[in-house]
């Protein structure tokens, strides 16, 4: 099943739809949107230094419970104001939950609990740049995509630039073999929620999309909190700056970005957009906790560039089988 936006009432407003031609997309393509990708790419990145000062100050569970509690606070009062359209059937109420449930609640716990296991974040961003592959792998029976030699080209040459930049930090110690499996947790999560939502998700107001999924991923959360954490939180400045990154930033603006990005593109293209995120990551280590990057790294990121570059090539992207004609 392709995602339209016409199969939905509540689609998002003509701005945030996809036209219904390359010509005309070129056209009428809205400057956000085509910095979009470069916003999510640092606002996205920003996640790992900011968990790992975040994890000092609170349990990670307890981090993410006050980070999904904030975004209800501040998107509840938005959500009166604008009154957007809800879910109008059960299906769609459930594959909302679904995806908040694979994106807020798996995703981001198993990444939080595999940096407190001892997993660092370099190696941790490692194995999540591993995602396009799986999506590259699985999108031609989830959501019908055909990915092409060029696509894999692409996301091999984004694997090893990734590898590249992450491997030649000396912060990358991957001892922890529970640490190792959150991270692939995580990465099987992710990959699943960016295939989950191309497939079934409705064209809902990103603030009906947030606000929903955050509920559910909050209540979710309290008694992951409550059984697997300790509760712990000690209250300081930076701990306010990393909640406030992680609920504006990171959560209220780039998720809604990547969301709108899935519903645009195939879902293998808008997936090679987590290659280039270890190299960024890694340029906002360096620059906020002093990490230093080697030379070499530079050039992993070159390559990982290359590899984006391909995945997104307009000439990658391969006609789709005519549909039958209806009876």
């Amino acid at each position: 099943m392709h995602l339209r936006s016409h199969e939905s009432p509540y689609a998002l407003p003509t701005f945030m739809t996809a036209p219904s031609s390359t010509t005309s997309e070129s056209a009428t393509k809205p400057v956000w949107l085509t910095l979009a990708p470069v916003i999510f790419l640092l606002l996205w990145s920003g996640g790992y230094p900011s968990m790992k000062i975040g994890i000092q100050y609170a349990d990670p569970f307890m981090l993410l419970l006050l980070r999904y509690f904030l975004i209800v606070v501040v998107l509840g009062p938005v959500f009166l104001i604008m009154r957007p359209p809800l879910p109008s059937t059960g299906r769609q109420w459930l594959h909302l939950a679904i995806t908040g449930l694979l994106l807020q609640v798996f995703y981001f716990s198993l990444c939080y609990w595999s940096v407190a296991l001892g997993l660092s974040a370099g190696a941790l961003a490692l194995i999540l740049a591993l995602q396009p592959i799986l999506v590259g792998l699985f999108a031609p029976w989830s959501t019908a995509e055909r990915v092409t030699v060029l696509h894999w080209v692409g996301l091999v040459l984004g694997t090893i630039g990734a590898a590249v930049v992450i491997a030649s930090r000396a912060t990358v110690e991957a001892t922890s073999v529970l640490g190792i499996a959150s991270a692939l947790g995580a990465l099987l999560a992710i990959t699943a929620a960016t295939l989950y939502e191309k497939r079934f998700g409705s064209n809902h107001h990103p603030v009906t999309a947030n606000l929903v999924q955050c509920i559910v991923a909050a209540v979710t959360m309290f008694p992951i909190a409550w059984f697997l954490g300790d509760m712990h939180v000690e209250w300081s400045l930076p701990l306010a700056g990393v909640l406030a990154y992680l609920v504006i930033a990171n959560s209220l603006i780039a998720i809604t970005l990547l969301l709108i990005l899935v519903r645009r593109g195939e879902a293998s293209k808008v997936s090679a957009l987590f290659f280039l995120v270890p190299p960024v990551a890694a340029i906002q280590l360096w620059v906020l906790l002093g990490e230093t990057m080697p030379l070499i790294a530079w050039f992993g990121m070159i390559i990982a560039t290359i590899g984006v570059a391909l995945v997104t090539n307009p000439r990658a992207r391969a006609p789709k089988p005519a549909e039958p004609p209806k009876v």
